[in-house]
């Protein structure tokens, strides 16, 4: 248990940014599921939108903290190359 003030402020503030940091996860992996729905339906064009509408979500992720700059080119890497490959 904190004992120090400091030591329970620092508790306060994780609980937050815990709380935002999950919403920005959360709406990252809502944009990724749109561009992965278009892909299953074969949509090229609603695809292609939906990736221009995810890659500065991935991008904000990365730089917030919440994603690592190569899991976000990774995914944004092989969402592209799964866009591209639709016909």
């Amino acid at each position: 248990m904190a004992n120090t003030p400091q030591a329970k402020k620092r508790i306060r503030r994780n609980a937050r940014r815990t709380e935002v940091n999950g919403a920005r996860v959360s709406r990252i992996r809502t944009f990724i599921k749109k561009v992965e729905s278009a892909i299953a339906l074969g949509d090229k064009t609603a695809a292609a939108a939906a990736l221009a509408a995810a890659q500065p979500e991935l991008a904000r992720g990365v730089s917030k903290g919440v994603f690592h700059k190569n899991t976000a080119s990774r995914k944004f890497g092989r969402l592209t190359k799964a866009v591209g490959g639709l016909a």
